[in-house]
């Protein structure tokens, strides 16, 4: 594997792949730090690329030409593409003009075109146009690749997830990488899972699926509703994780208008909420636990019924069961403690839901208060 020794930062040689593929090793079950940034090629990209053409129906025709002038060369090699998509725009998601090109040509040779690419590229442009070669002409045989390199997923995962969906085994290949990547790069691999509507991604999507980052807000509904999460709800009894799953997809689709599926648009939003705060009260305190009930709470608080997909009257009864759970005195003792930290959750609480709620750990801080 190429690359530098040491801590410094990778040279200009070094490929993409070997880049992710050095990070992912340092520790293989985790997110990539920054999502692999500054990628080795961070020099020749400080300033801003090309620009989309303002009618997005064009975007991609120049990739296209630059494949179709490449391939229309029989002796050209795959390496002479490394450095040419430097200066036009490259979708990174599928596109269907550079996908016309990659059938306009013998499939063995766009394919390890695209391998190529994947593989041995230094510049992110010409990495993201072998996977969209992939995206169209590849096999289960580049699953491992397409996984490394999806690993800088910001840039890659749109791609990295269209591969994953039109192969054999592409469902244990979205989740493996689902498993490690946050952001944007989460919103690629789980969209695509709820795509595929595989039954044997069911159990995470309803477990692992939200990692607590705010762009979950575009998938937690979908989740929730491809996972049929409203015929899971009696496992809630047996599984702490699958509550605190259910807990974050709760707040999500309290506060994602805009983004994805609201409870108000949620046609289970009471039954799942009931099973909730049935469930959640019987077990130990966390700050998490704390912050979910009390953001759920001040929805139930402040908006109308009709929000929560409730009457008037079981709202105020999700409420009650609520406030008495974040009012008893273990479940004050964690958020005290949390206030003391400094938590970001008990922090941001104290300034936007606490003043409406009045909850016991931020009336008064002296540890027999409210006894």
């Amino acid at each position: 594997m190429s690359g530098t020794t040491g801590t410094g930062l990778p040279g200009p040689s070094t490929t993409l792949f070997d880049h992710a593929l050095r990070l992912h090793q340092l520790a293989p079950d985790e997110p990539l730090p920054r999502d692999g940034y500054p990628f080795p090629d961070d020099a020749s990209h400080r300033r801003r690329g090309p620009k989309a053409p303002e009618n997005r129906h064009l975007a991609g025709r120049d990739v296209a030409r630059l494949l179709d002038a490449h391939f229309a060369r029989a002796s050209a090699l795959p390496s002479e593409l490394a450095d040419i998509f430097h200066d036009v725009y490259i979708p990174i998601h599928y596109n269907e003009r550079i996908a016309a090109a990659a059938t306009r040509v013998d499939t063995e040779r766009a394919r390890q075109t695209g391998r190529w690419l994947v593989r041995h590229g230094t510049d992110r442009c010409s990495v993201t146009v072998g996977l969209a070669l992939l995206a169209v002409v590849g096999t289960a045989d580049d699953i491992p690749l397409v996984q490394t390199v999806g690993l800088l997923s910001d840039r890659f995962g749109p791609l990295a997830a269209h591969v994953f969906e039109r192969q054999a085994g592409g469902v244990e290949a979205l989740l493996w990488l689902a498993e490690r990547v946050t952001g944007w790069g989460r919103v690629y691999a789980v969209e695509a899972l709820c795509r595929l509507d595989d039954p044997a991604a069911r159990g995470w999507l309803l477990r692992r699926a939200c990692d607590g980052d705010s762009l979950n807000g575009y998938f937690a509904g979908e989740v929730a509703t491809v996972a049929r999460l409203h015929e899971a709800l009696a496992e809630l009894d047996t599984d702490s994780e699958m509550v605190d799953h259910v807990g974050r997809l709760l707040h999500l689709m309290s506060d994602c208008g805009g983004m994805g599926l609201t409870l108000a648009h949620y046609p289970h939003a009471r039954a799942v909420l009931e099973a909730h705060a049935r469930r959640v009260g019987s077990l130990s305190p966390t700050m998490e636990r704390y912050f979910t009930i009390a953001v759920l709470t001040q929805h139930l608080t402040t908006e109308p019924s009709e929000a929560a997909g409730c009457t008037t009257a079981q709202r105020e009864a999700l409420r009650a069961t609520y406030l008495e759970v974040l009012e008893r005195e273990d479940w004050t003792r964690v958020a005290r403690a949390g206030i003391a930290a400094d938590d970001n959750r008990m922090r941001w609480l104290a300034d936007h839901r606490a003043p409406q709620l009045r909850l016991r750990a931020f009336r008064d801080r002296e540890p027999d208060a409210g006894a």
